[in-house]
This record gives C-alpha cells, sequence and structure tokens, in this order.
C-alpha cells in the first residue's frame, strides 16, 4: 500500500466505516430502579427464670457424684462448731442424715437411731426452730398458675423456656415489633424507637449490640397503578426485657402474646417463619 492511499485511509470519517460505528444501548428510565424500604425488627427476649429439669441420665451422674463425694470426703468437724447437745447440732444431725440418705439410700443409718423417742424430740425441736427462723416455707412449684390459665400475656409462663414478644396487626397477622427506618437514622436507633413506638414506655429493656442478627426480606408486592412497590428489607435486632410489661398502640396492634419458638411457628405466616426460625433459641 503507498503512502498516499494509507493516508486517505486514516482520515476516512467515522461514519463511513462500519466497523468503527459504536453500540448503541438503550438509556433506561430514572424511576425504572426502587430504593429498597430497610425495616428494623426486634426479637424482644424474656430469659428463662427457672433451671431446666435434669434429664434422668444427668440425675444419675449427679447421684453418682454425690455418693463420691460423701465417701471420699473428711469427716466435718461438729464438735468444734456446735455445743453438744444443743438444737443445732442436732439439726445439724439431722440434715446430714438427709443428705446421706439421698446419697446412699433411705435406708442408711437407720439402725445408728437407738433411742426413737430421744430422735423424735430432737426433729420437733429442729422444726420448731426452723418455723421461728422463717426456714419452713415450701419452695414456689415450678408450673405457674398462668401455665394452667394458658395466660399468653404473662410473663411468669414458661419459666423453663426462652420467651419472645409478639404483636398481631389489625390485619390479624402475627410478627415482632417493627418500623420503617428514617432518612439519617442509624439502624439501632430506629430499633430502640420503633420498640418504644409499638410496645409503649411501662418495659425495662436492653438491645444487645448495634449490629444485626440477621435479616429479612418479605416477598415482593404487587405493582400498584402499575409502578412497581420498592423491596422491604428487615434487620432484626436482638433485646431482653428487664422489667415492666408491654403495652402496644391499639392503633396498630390489635393483641401482643409472649410465645415459645415452637408456639410462634404456628401463628406466624410460613414465609416469615423461614426468615426467622434461626434467631430463636430451642430451649
Amino acid at each position: 500500500m503507498s503512502s498516499r492511499n494509507f493516508i486517505s485511509l486514516c482520515r476516512r470519517k467515522p461514519s463511513e466505516s462500519s466497523s468503527s460505528t459504536p453500540t448503541q444501548y438503550p438509556i433506561p428510565p430514572q424511576n425504572a430502579r426502587v430504593k429498597p424500604k430497610l425495616l428494623t425488627s426486634i426479637i424482644l427476649n424474656r430469659a428463662p427464670i427457672l433451671t431446666p429439669t435434669p434429664t434422668p441420665f444427668e440425675r444419675a451422674y449427679y447421684a453418682y457424684q454425690a455418693r463420691l463425694r460423701r465417701a471420699l470426703f473428711n469427716p466435718f468437724p461438729y464438735d468444734f462448731y456446735f455445743k453438744q447437745g444443743s438444737i443445732l447440732e442436732h439439726r445439724f444431725t439431722l440434715e446430714e442424715r438427709k443428705r446421706e440418705r439421698i446419697a446412699f439410700g433411705r435406708e442408711f443409718g437407720v439402725a445408728d437411731e437407738l433411742d426413737k423417742e430421744k430422735a423424735a424430740a430432737n426433729k420437733a425441736a429442729v422444726e420448731q426452730l426452723a418455723e421461728q427462723e422463717g426456714e419452713s416455707e415450701e419452695m414456689m412449684p415450678r408450673i405457674h398458675p398462668s401455665d394452667d390459665a394458658r395466660d399468653y400475656k404473662s410473663l411468669d409462663r414458661k419459666g423453663k423456656r426462652n420467651l419472645y414478644l409478639l404483636l398481631q396487626e389489625n390485619e390479624g397477622i402475627w410478627r415482632f415489633p417493627e418500623g420503617i427506618v428514617k432518612k439519617g437514622e442509624l439502624l439501632h436507633q430506629a430499633a430502640q424507637r420503633d420498640l418504644l413506638a409499638e410496645c409503649g414506655e411501662y418495659m425495662d429493656t436492653w438491645i444487645v449490640s448495634r449490629n444485626p442478627i440477621g435479616h429479612y426480606r418479605p416477598p415482593k408486592k404487587a405493582p400498584s397503578s402499575g409502578k412497581p412497590q420498592p423491596e422491604e428489607v428487615a434487620f432484626f435486632y436482638k433485646a431482653h426485657i428487664m422489667a415492666g410489661q408491654a403495652r402496644p398502640n391499639p392503633e396498630t396492634v390489635k393483641d401482643f402474646a409472649w410465645l415459645t419458638k415452637q408456639e410462634i411457628e404456628s401463628r406466624v405466616p410460613e414465609y416469615y417463619w423461614h426468615g426467622i426460625k434461626d434467631m430463636l433459641s430451642e430451649h
């Protein structure tokens, strides 16, 4: 190729070459993408107030360990701490016999009680002393009356389980307390404000962290008047109730309940349950 032909080829206009024509892409409209709507939801927890009932294996293990300790420990020098023949000495002896029978069996030490009348008198004196000192009070039962009455609003029910506050909207849908994040507001601040707005100010609560423990995307809503609805994203925060009781806003909340994880599953929609079940405790 001559130099003249090469220069003329370089001076050719872009429109004259089909290979140099830029590709035209359609410009999307400004409102095609709608910003998502951010929500904060609070998983308000009442921690267990009773220790769990031990399993048969745990009871057997604890009993075996108690027998080992009883068999290997040094005798307690009660004659140094208690006056001989005093009521306190008799009380310690009776309590020690009770602990030994729990460890070694009901018949342990029965043969050592030679004088039954004296043993009965000492027992009566010890019971009278315990009554005077207020030690004869019976322990409260592990089942609260609210369990028998199925009072789902009581914080005393299900003492061995974790309870969570669930709200029922006026439309009948159950959910956790939630609200919309305002512009310029931090997520944990919105969570505190929404909890106060929906559940009232008659609770002493504590939000565990500024970081959410999970998030959830509800199903997309159908377009309204031809306009796409914004996608919703809910961030969940863990909180504990220290005192007080929930008093929801009657304008937005129809009812409330303190429920276990299994009870929540039967009340919330299926898609909501699959989004929150891993954030709740099994116990």
